[in-house]
C-alpha cells in the first residue's frame, strides 16, 4: 500500500506560480512511477505529467508543456510540479498519482492521493 499527500495548491494570478508536492509513503513507493492528473467539476480526471522511478524520462500532456515541470526526489519519496505561467484554465483540483508503469492514463493508475485545489485568477 502506497499514501499519497499533496500540498502547494492555492489561489494565484495569471502568469504566477505555484509548486505542487506530493509525499510518498509506504512498502518500496520510491520505485513507482508517479505523476499529476487535474478534474475540473462535471469533467473527466485528466493527465497532466508523469516521471517514471528514476526520474530520467518525463511525459507531460501537450497544453503544459514549456510550462510545467515535474522531477521527484526519492531521497525523500516526494514529486513535485513546479507550474509556471498559469492561466486561468489550468484551474482544477490536482490529483497525484503512483503506479508500477509509466502513468500516462487513469488506468495506469494505482494510487490517488486526495487532491489539492489551484485557481487561477484573470
Amino acid at each position: 500500500q502506497v499514501q499519497l499527500v499533496e500540498s502547494g495548491g492555492g489561489l494565484v494570478q495569471a502568469g504566477g506560480s505555484l509548486r505542487l508536492s506530493c509525499a510518498a509513503s509506504g512498502r518500496t513507493s520510491s520505485s513507482y512511477a508517479m505523476g499529476w492528473f487535474r478534474q475540473i467539476p462535471g469533467k473527466e480526471r485528466e493527465f497532466v505529467a508523469a516521471i517514471n522511478w528514476s526520474g530520467g524520462q518525463t511525459y507531460y500532456t501537450d497544453s503544459v508543456k514549456g510550462r510545467f515541470t515535474i522531477s521527484r526526489d526519492n531521497a525523500k519519496n516526494t514529486v513535485y510540479l513546479q507550474m509556471n505561467s498559469l492561466k486561468p484554465e489550468d484551474t482544477a483540483v490536482y490529483y497525484c498519482a503512483a503506479g508500477p508503469i509509466t502513468i500516462t492514463t487513469f488506468a495506469a493508475v494505482r494510487y490517488w492521493g486526495q487532491g489539492t485545489q489551484v485557481t487561477v485568477s484573470s
